[in-house]
C-alpha cells in the first residue's frame, strides 16, 4: 500500500472514489479507511501507528470536511507527507475549507481541492524514490497538454 486516504464518514465516499480513480489511473495502490478525529480519536492514533510501523513509503490523504481536525491529527503523528483534500459544501459555501488552511505550528499537511490533483501529488511525493512513478506524472502531464493543444486547434476551426 502507498497511499492511504482517511476519510472523516462514510459521506466522504464518493469524493474520495475520485481520489481513488485518479490513483488507479497512476497505478498506485492505495487503501481507504474511515476514522473521524472527534469522534473517535484513539482510533485514529492507534491507526496511524500501525501505518507507521510499516516501512513501505507512503502518503496519507485525508477527506473530511466541516471542521477538518483529522487533518492537523495526522500530519502531527506521521512522518510522511499529509494531503488535506476537504469536500467543498455548498452548505458552507466554502467557508468550512478555512479548517484545512490554517494549521497550528508543526503540523503541515498540503492542501488541494481537486481529488485528482491531491493524487497526482501523491505520486509525485512517491515518486521521489520511484522512477516508474516519475514516469506516469509525466504522462500524465502530457495528456493535459496535448488536451489543450486539440482544444486550442478546434477553437481555432
Amino acid at each position: 500500500m502507498r497511499v492511504v486516504i482517511i476519510m472523516g464518514s462514510p459521506s466522504d465516499a464518493e469524493f474520495s472514489a475520485r481520489i481513488t480513480g485518479a490513483l488507479d489511473e497512476l497505478g498506485i495502490a492505495w487503501e481507504t479507511r474511515i476514522a473521524s478525529a472527534h469522534k473517535v480519536p484513539r482510533y485514529v492514533m492507534d491507526l496511524l501507528a500501525e501505518y507507521e510501523a510499516d516501512p513501505t513509503p507512503k502518503v496519507y490523504i485525508t477527506v473530511a470536511g466541516r471542521s477538518n481536525a483529522l487533518s492537523g491529527l495526522v500530519d502531527a503523528q506521521v512522518s510522511a507527507p499529509v494531503i488535506a483534500c476537504p469536500p467543498y459544501s455548498d452548505k458552507f459555501a466554502g467557508g468550512d475549507l478555512f479548517s484545512s488552511l490554517r494549521m497550528p505550528s508543526g503540523v503541515a499537511p498540503a492542501v488541494i481541492l481537486e481529488p485528482a490533483s491531491a493524487a497526482l501529488l501523491a505520486a509525485k511525493m512517491l515518486g521521489l524514490v520511484e522512477a516508474e512513478l516519475r514516469s506516469a506524472v509525466r504522462e500524465v502531464q502530457q495528456q493535459h497538454a496535448q488536451r489543450l493543444l486539440e482544444a486550442d486547434a478546434a477553437a481555432r476551426e
